[in-house]
């Protein structure tokens, strides 16, 4: 590549539409990419410098310009750190790609073609703008693109509706469950003690008023042994 400093009226350069003209090459004038992002400068040439080596150059002036990364003549894609280069033979264009774009990039930069002589080329003027809060998923377009939100995330679960449902009913549970044992138990016990005395009452009979044993009714086959005096009296006191 020669770019000597006498040689730059051989370039001749105007400005129309945006876009930076040269002799026989022409790019846009400004891109703006986002930081952390990327962004693509297209390049077009005349027919004639297909297989001509294609470049990319950082620097404001022609001639001290730092080239980043340069084509072999064919279409195959060359990347060298964070930049690429592409040639569409068939389309007359060449793509540059930054990536991984930082605040420093922004800068002048040339679309150039390599020629015997003095070089080919237009500038462009790289604009990196400010990342969010939020970091922007990386965008391969020339034109910024609104940086995606990554979703908050939360270490603890969040409760939908059936879960708290579920949970209520879990503690319901605990409080009537022990409850319902409790008066279970009361009962048994309460049926136990019912049981128990009236198979007491049945073993010892249960006394009369005045302390007189309850007599059951006289034995018809013993009236005959029985005195008529006294007889209401000599009644068989009931079984136990």
């Amino acid at each position: 590549m020669w770019l000597p400093q006498l040689h730059l009226m051989r370039v001749i350069s105007v400005k129309s539409q945006g876009y930076s003209i040269a002799t026989d090459i022409s790019g846009p004038m400004t891109v703006n990419g986002p930081e952390r992002g990327s962004l693509m400068v297209q390049c077009v040439y005349n027919s004639g410098w297909e297989t001509y080596l294609k470049w990319w150059c950082r620097g404001a002036t022609w001639y001290g310009c730092k080239i980043l990364v340069k084509t072999t003549g064919s279409e195959q894609e060359v990347k060298r750190d964070r930049v690429s280069i592409k040639d569409n033979q068939k389309n007359h264009t060449f793509t540059v790609t930054m990536e991984d774009l930082m605040q420093t990039d922004a800068d002048t930069y040339w679309c150039g073609i390599e020629r015997t002589g003095t070089d080919l080329g237009v500038t462009v003027q790289v604009i990196i703008d400010p990342a969010s809060t939020a970091a922007p998923t990386t965008s391969t377009s020339t034109t910024f693109t609104a940086p995606v939100t990554p979703e908050e995330t939360s270490n603890s679960p969040t409760l939908t509706g059936h879960h708290l449902d579920k949970r209520h009913n879990l503690l319901k549970l605990s409080v009537l469950l022990p409850l319902i044992f409790t008066i279970l138990l009361l009962l048994l016990v309460a049926a136990s003690l019912l049981a128990w005395r009236i198979m007491k009452c049945q073993q010892k009979g249960t006394a009369a008023p005045g302390g007189r044993p309850l007599l059951c009714r006289p034995d018809p086959a013993a009236d005959q042994n029985l005195p008529t005096k006294g007889y209401h009296e000599a009644l068989l006191l009931c079984p136990g």
